[in-house]
């Protein structure tokens, strides 16, 4: 009898979570794939991987004297990269043998954060303007 294999995300989905989110929200998802396999000291790696690419993002975006939104896309892009096309295939080689996980529930978290980040920035920014 074959042996059942779990659910992942696919590369795909990591790299566009790290692109438009950010490479946490694309790390989370490759930290759950191998949860889900049980490789959990990997799984640790890749969380402070990807928080320590997010922080180089927060840092490289807000050096320039007007912070470019399309710096944090490149940077994006490139944890994306090297979450989806190094460490994906390293941990996972057969990854089209798994099934793939749906991104809707994932998606639905990172809106209703991205929505509460949005509003306490407006909500603060309304504030010291009064």
């Amino acid at each position: 009898m074959e042996e059942k294999l779990p659910k992942i995300y696919s590369k795909k989905a990591i790299l566009g979570f790290s692109i438009f989110l950010s490479t946490l929200f694309g790390g989370v998802l490759l930290y759950q794939n191998l949860i889900e396999v049980n490789k959990k000291k990997e799984a640790y790696t890749v969380l402070a991987i990807s928080i320590l690419l997010t922080i180089l993002t927060v840092i490289i975006v807000n050096i320039p004297e007007n912070p470019k939104s399309s710096l944090a896309y490149l940077c994006g892009l490139g944890g994306g990269c090297l979450l989806s096309y190094y460490l994906m295939p390293k941990y996972f080689p057969d990854e089209e043998k798994y099934p793939q996980k749906a991104i809707w529930k994932p998606l639905i978290i990172a809106v209703i954060i991205v929505a509460i980040i949005l509003f306490s920035v407006i909500y603060t920014t309304s504030i010291e303007n009064s």
